[in-house]
């Protein structure tokens, strides 16, 4: 019964472990082979995972039943959640490392509320700016060193910094979009027109090469296809369970544990030296974001 009664919660601490292995698998193969190759690798096999799925759910491999209002939202919300949002983010975990890029991407809740204040005219709360306040000042604490002064490259705090506003906007289009829409098809639109982003981009800067030399590598591609996995595939199926059985902000203060899980493994894979500092202002960080959302 105790497991049964807490399923949802449950599902949202595993939704953090699927982020935190997203991320860790996709820096290993942005390293190495570059973060476009990666973007566009798994946004195609996120596409393909998700029409698997939607095949045995709903009968039809692609959304084919969206509005054109749902595919222009949902589309401009892959543009720059999927295209613009995740080019930054991936980018930062090239130069900054995944952990420290995952805990700056701690702030998106909170951008997606301060955006949503402006242009969904959803009022914040006194008990919403403290934890606005209190994650802000964890992440400062995490990423600057004792002088206060930035102790990570400005770049990379501005890659992720940018990443985390995109996926902030995106989710805001999303919401826009999405209506009573199934929630996986919504994503596989989100997807496409990720890709097809990534591919106009990718075509223009004549990195098509790299790309077939990253789909003929197999170390990178086996990194890839489990980062797709336990990202935009199991991840997103978990979140959406977790919603349906446990209240939202229960679960998006669970899933945004996401920066605290990774410090350990980041640090054993990537021999990544851990400071009481970053683990201080993380854990700040988290209490912020579950100020914000419980």
């Amino acid at each position: 019964m105790p497991f049964q009664s807490h399923i949802g919660e449950i599902a949202s601490l595993l939704v953090a472990v699927c982020w935190t292995l997203s991320a860790l698998f996709f820096e290993k193969a942005g390293r190495k082979v570059g973060s476009l190759s990666v973007n566009i690798i798994r946004i195609f096999l996120a596409i393909i995972f998700l029409g698997i799925t939607l095949l045995f759910t709903r009968g039809t491999f692609f959304p084919m039943d969206a509005t054109s209002y749902n595919w222009f939202w949902l589309g401009l919300s892959g543009v720059v959640g999927f295209f613009i949002g995740d080019l930054l983010l991936f980018q930062s975990y090239v130069v900054i490392g995944s952990r420290t890029s995952q805990l700056v991407m701690s702030l998106a809740p909170m951008l997606t509320a301060v955006i949503g204040w402006f242009f969904l005219s959803e009022i914040l709360s006194f008990k919403s700016i403290v934890g606005i306040i209190v994650s802000v000042s964890g992440i400062i604490i995490a990423i600057a060193g004792k002088k206060l002064k930035l102790n990570i490259p400005l770049k990379g705090f501005l890659y992720a910094l940018g990443g985390a506003l995109g996926q902030a906007l995106g989710l805001i289009l999303s919401k826009k979009g999405i209506g009573d829409y199934d929630p996986l098809a919504a994503t596989q639109i989100r997807a496409i027109f990720g890709f097809f982003s990534f591919l106009i981009l990718m075509i223009y800067m004549k990195r098509m090469k790299r790309v077939l030399f990253t789909l003929n590598d197999f170390q990178s591609m086996k990194a890839i296809t489990i980062g797709t996995i336990f990202g935009p595939f199991i991840g997103v199926a978990l979140s959406l369970f977790a919603i349906q059985h446990t209240q939202t902000g229960i679960a998006s203060a669970l899933m945004a544990l996401t920066p605290i899980i990774i410090i350990l493994p980041s640090a054993i894979m990537f021999k990544e030296r851990v400071t009481t500092q970053q683990v201080i202002g993380a854990f700040i960080s988290m209490a912020g974001a579950a100020i914000f959302f419980i």
